[in-house]
């Protein structure tokens, strides 16, 4: 057992007792070709750091499924150069700069002694983060989400501190949280609520709204529950100093004890450890011994969604959840966090009671229906949801403006690469009405920009149709059925 006054073997890993776990997964790396005139050196370079880090993280994985109890009392040995470099390689390129003004490129032109002194830093514990810039990108319902954007050199450090998290808290997680996780994404997250609904008793929804859970964050709950599993007290003031770092807005820096900073490379993470104590560990524990009937529960960061057979549980689930997020400095949205009626039976049973359709619920960009097949059965539908799709939209109406003289062919192949985005997100099965409908309001936001800048009219809608037929390409269905998808990845 080591802790972090001992030197430390990089091929080692160090453990004390706490709690439990779950399932791993493996973390990927977007690759990148060399800057010209070194590309074999840089090429050779990051192979062979990557082997090195892989090899690492791999025995801290086996640690963490092997002794679920323990802390790690000693992990910083393994933010090595090697790791800040795939850390550095992960991130966006053109992601905005933060309060240093630094982008990647510029970081780039000096990679390897910039990794060697922030190393060297860190290790020094001479690292100090700096404040977080605050921006603002507007929200579908138009209002605006606050986002903080770190220096990038905080950037490299908390991906390379992530990293070595994960191989940790993947053995931890549960099986029903899947934002921002290694070989997780949102179609499983919407595939498991999908098959949930389809093949267990769900009579009732619960649409869990919490309110501003980035800013309501408790900064001091937040490490006690790292500590649970993290005991290199280096580690943990990593932590605290990114949390402490500051927002700076309007040339105020303003340093806050809740939230985690929304847009951080850190944040997902933190988000997810103190969702899984504040809620998925409480809320499994819940599902075993109060409820009396089916439950299914589904996370996706900050977004819940929950099904019951019961209606008396579900109710009785939702105070409590509201008493355990109050514990904790979060709140559920009052207006958007809604109890429904839904599932195979909802339709009939609410026709019994002269009520109306069963109301509809969001989830992760998709509109859930209670519908029919055309046999008569029951059919989960899933549609793109109505205002993020006019948002899209507008956004398109706006960017045509502005390409409004380019070349008709340039227009249309950016365009389509506009189509094939949506259709890659939102191609699922039941949802063909709103891919086709996505694709005629973009073929109509371009004919009126092409007939605007053609004075004469020269262009007829016969001519713009073939243009669209030419560029855009024609709406069809992508993604497999959820229970197969679901099926293929967490066979029973």
């Amino acid at each position: 057992m080591m802790n972090g006054r001992e030197k430390s073997d990089p091929g080692k890993v160090a453990t004390k007792p706490t709690n439990k776990a779950g399932r791993p997964a493996a973390e990927t790396v977007e690759p990148r070709t060399g800057t010209e005139g070194t590309a074999d050196q840089q090429g050779a370079l990051r192979t062979q750091g990557r082997e090195r880090v892989t090899k690492a993280l791999d025995r801290v994985r086996q640690a963490a499924r092997q002794r679920k109890k323990e802390k790690f009392t000693a992990l910083l040995h393994h933010i090595t150069t090697d790791l800040l470099r795939m850390a550095f390689y992960a991130l966006r390129r053109k992601a905005a700069a933060g309060i240093d003004g630094v982008t990647w490129a510029d970081y780039e032109a000096e990679l390897e002694p910039r990794l060697t002194d922030l190393h060297d830093r860190v290790h020094r514990g001479a690292y100090r983060p700096q404040p977080s810039r605050r921006t603002y990108i507007p929200k579908a319902d138009g209002r605006q989400r606050p986002l903080a954007i770190a220096a990038l050199e905080d950037k490299i450090l908390q991906g390379a501190t992530v990293l070595v998290l994960n191989a940790i808290y993947e053995a931890d997680f549960l099986g029903f949280s899947y934002g921002f996780r290694p070989g997780r994404g949102p179609h499983d997250a919407l595939d498991a609520l999908a098959v949930g609904i389809a093949q267990r008793k769900v009579n009732y929804i619960l649409d869990a709204d919490i309110r501003d859970f980035f800013g309501s964050v408790s900064q001091q709950w937040l490490l006690r529950f790292v500590e649970h599993r993290i005991g290199d007290k280096r580690i943990i003031r990593l932590i605290q100093k990114w949390l402490r770092a500051g927002i700076l807005e309007d040339g105020v820096v303003t340093v806050s004890e809740r939230g985690t900073g929304q847009g951080s490379v850190a944040s997902p993470l933190l988000a997810n450890i103190y969702l899984h104590y504040v809620l998925d560990l409480w809320a499994e524990r819940w599902r075993r011994h109060e409820a009396t009937g089916d439950m299914i529960i589904v996370r996706y960061a900050d977004d819940v969604v929950a099904g019951f057979e019961n209606e008396a549980d579900a109710r009785r689930f939702l105070d409590a959840m509201r008493a355990r997020f109050e514990e904790f400095t979060l709140s559920l949205h009052p207006d958007k966090t809604r109890l429904i009626e839904f599932g195979r039976h909802a339709a009939a049973n609410r026709e019994k009671r002269g009520l109306g359709k069963p109301d509809t619920f969001n989830f992760l960009g998709f509109t859930y229906i209670s519908g029919k097949s055309r046999k008569g059965g029951f059919l989960l539908k899933r549609s793109s949801r109505r205002d993020r799709v006019q948002a899209k939209l507008k956004e398109v109406k706006e960017e045509l403006r502005r390409r409004m003289h380019w070349p008709i062919s340039e227009q249309g192949e950016w365009l389509k690469q506009v189509v094939i985005g949506f259709y890659n997100y939102h191609a699922v099965p039941t949802n063909s009405r709103a891919l086709a409908a996505f694709r005629y309001h973009v073929m109509r936001l371009w004919g009126r920009t092409l007939l605007r800048r053609s004075q004469r009219r020269r262009l007829t809608w016969l001519r713009i149709a073939e243009l669209v037929d030419e560029f855009l390409p024609k709406p069809r269905i992508l993604h497999p059925w959820p229970s197969a998808r679901f099926a293929v990845k967490h066979p029973r």
